[in-house]
């Protein structure tokens, strides 16, 4: 397994080589947190992946939920994602600003929607600049397609199968947010938030998974669950701060086969902003 890379994830020269083919896809999914001072739509509009649409991760959501970027409905994906162009059936690959940073959530949106040939390209656009590969400006206008829908409630941890999970135990918690967040040593970017993280949970930040924008090899993402105390032959559950990076760990997970995951869509938004949760401070006892 060693030097073998995950079969999601796609390199930029094998991108290139699809551009303009029948039925393939790209989708450009940066966002970014207000401290990163980028802006991904702006981004996007001053030069993209010839053909590549946008996929505005604070549109296409639930919005009847306080929380932000809740799971949309099936029907209303379908739909804005009819909008850009794309059936369940195209080869879709998804990428970001920095690589492997916002893109693995809408991976992980259309694989639960239904969608079977989905990938994340390594490097993201930043990568893509750097080597001084194909741009354009022109938004696309995509033709309207049909995306039929197969939802997998499974891929889904709502707040009340979170709070069982805390407390019994029945699945492993890995926290994709910052160190310092994870321990309470730094505030939560959403003010009036508590930091810290559930109880038993792991710490595996989102960051520790690529480098240089680039997915980490099988082998390599193998020791850093190892390393981080989790138990790869038993379930597993992801979270973050609002559920977007979440889907780096669930990349990697299915990457090395894991199939028993789920992703706490919730996150630390939601537990954190409640009173009635329990929160720790400090580092978990045992391997972090």
């Amino acid at each position: 397994m060693s030097n073998e890379k995950s079969r999601f994830v796609v390199s930029a020269d094998w991108v290139e080589k699809q551009l303009g083919a029948p039925e393939f896809r790209i989708v450009d999914a940066s966002w970014y947190l207000p401290a990163q001072n980028r802006n991904g739509a702006v981004e996007y509009a001053e030069g993209h992946i010839p053909g590549a649409v946008f996929f505005d991760q604070d549109a296409i959501h639930d919005h009847s939920s306080t929380l932000p970027h809740t799971i949309p409905s099936p029907d209303f994906f379908a739909v804005e994602v009819g909008k850009l162009g794309i059936s369940d059936t195209d080869t879709i690959v998804v990428y970001d600003g920095p690589g492997i940073f916002t893109a693995p959530r809408v991976w992980w949106l259309f694989r639960t929607m239904g969608a079977k040939n989905v990938f994340v390209m390594d490097g993201g656009i930043d990568g893509w600049k750097k080597e001084g590969r194909p741009l354009e400006t022109d938004l696309p206008e995509p033709a309207p397609a049909t995306f039929q829908t197969s939802f997998n409630p499974y891929a889904v941890t709502s707040f009340e199968e979170m709070r069982g999970i805390v407390t019994t135990g029945s699945r492993q918690i890995a926290d994709a947010r910052g160190a310092g967040r994870f321990t309470g040593e730094e505030a939560e970017p959403r003010a009036g938030m508590r930091s810290g993280h559930m109880p038993g949970a792991k710490s595996m930040p989102s960051g520790t998974f690529s480098e240089g924008g680039r997915f980490k090899d099988l082998e390599s993402l193998r020791r850093h669950f190892e390393a981080s105390g989790i138990d790869l032959s038993r379930p597993v559950v992801t979270s973050c701060g609002s559920g977007i990076t979440a889907a780096i760990i669930t990349l990697a997970l299915q990457s090395l086969g894991h199939e028993n995951n789920t992703l706490y869509d919730g996150s630390w938004t939601e537990w954190g902003g409640r009173e009635d949760t329990p929160v720790v401070t400090g580092p978990v006892a045992g391997k972090d």
